[in-house]
Formats: C-alpha cells, structure tokens, sequence
C-alpha cells in the first residue's frame, strides 16, 4: 500500500467490528507479521511499560523481539476482552487463533488492492522516505536478521528506546495525530 493510503485505510479499517479487524490494525501499527500478532498471548504484554515480548519461537528469525507498544496500538489492547479460557489477545469466534487468512478477508471486504504483510513494507517505505531515522533502526523495528556476520557479532542491544519514539511516529501519521 502506499504510504499516502495507510492513513486512509487506517481510518477506514476502524469502521469495521470484530477481534479482526482489531488485530489487523494492531499488525499495521506494529509492522509485525501476521503469525506474531495472531499467536500474540496477554503474558507477553507489559501494558505499564508498553511492550510486547514476542518469544524467539514465534519469530522468523528465531530471536526474541521486543515491540515498544504506541499509544494506539494500547488503545486496541484495552478495548479487547481477556478471555477466561485462553491467553491468547485476538481468539478467533469458534477459539483458538485467528486464521491467517482472516485477516486477508477483512482486507478483501474493505476492497483493499494490499495483504497484511504488505503494510511491513508501507512502514519501512515511510521510514525511509519521510522521516530521518536511520535504516538499521527501521530493520530492527521490522526484526529483520542482520546479514553481516561481523556486525550481527558486535551489535547486542536493540534500541528499545530509540524504536520507542519511531513508533510513537508511526501510530501518529497512521492516525493523523
């Protein structure tokens, strides 16, 4: 999608109802992956300190990745309803996790032209294109495995705090705040 339409469809998207559409709005403002957001489970959620912990076993790279949460996309957390049965954020109306191809749907019902992945390459065209943050900080933002061996060596922080505002950014143009 182009970055102009995002916050459009963004606006749109918050017209629909359902754990659907709310998780595929939590993927777009956390430019995560849709197996992230859909096995997403309450425990690794620090509302206080607005982060994600997704574990090493659900990330493509095999390596635990931390999400600094925007104020939107707390809003999405809050709204939804803790079930008793099971840990997991968006649960799909018959249990268990949403299908990937849910998420899909709700695009397709919109008559949207994109794929829930697609957004991940929006956020890093934002990046790169209308703001200065530099490109390691948008390819650790996206969890993207760093190919040069000497530096993946070297480089043993994740720039929590650094990501934290980028984010904060990010919410904001998806959000027009």
């Amino acid at each position: 999608m182009a970055i102009d339409e995002a916050p459009v469809f963004i606006s749109r998207l918050r017209l629909h109802d359902g754990v659907a559409a709310l998780a595929l709005e939590f993927l777009i403002l956390c430019a995560a992956r849709s197996g992230e957001v859909r096995g997403a489970r309450w425990s690794e959620i620090d509302m206080d300190g607005r982060l994600w912990t997704v574990p090493r076993s659900r990330m493509k790279a095999g390596k635990e990745h931390r999400v600094p949460l925007n104020p939107q996309a707390i809003e999405i957390l809050s709204i939804i309803q803790k079930s008793p049965e099971t840990d997991l954020i968006f649960v799909a109306p018959k249990g268990g996790e949403l299908s990937d191809m849910t998420l899909t749907a709700v695009m397709r019902r919109m008559k949207g032209d994109a794929v829930p992945h697609g957004f991940r390459s929006t956020f890093r065209d934002w990046v790169g294109e209308r703001t200065s943050y530099p490109r390691e900080l948008a390819e650790q933002a996206l969890a993207h495995a760093i190919e040069n061996k000497v530096e993946a060596a070297y480089r043993r922080g994740d720039a929590l705090d650094k990501r934290r505002v980028l984010m904060d950014d990010w919410g904001n143009f998806l959000t027009n705040d």
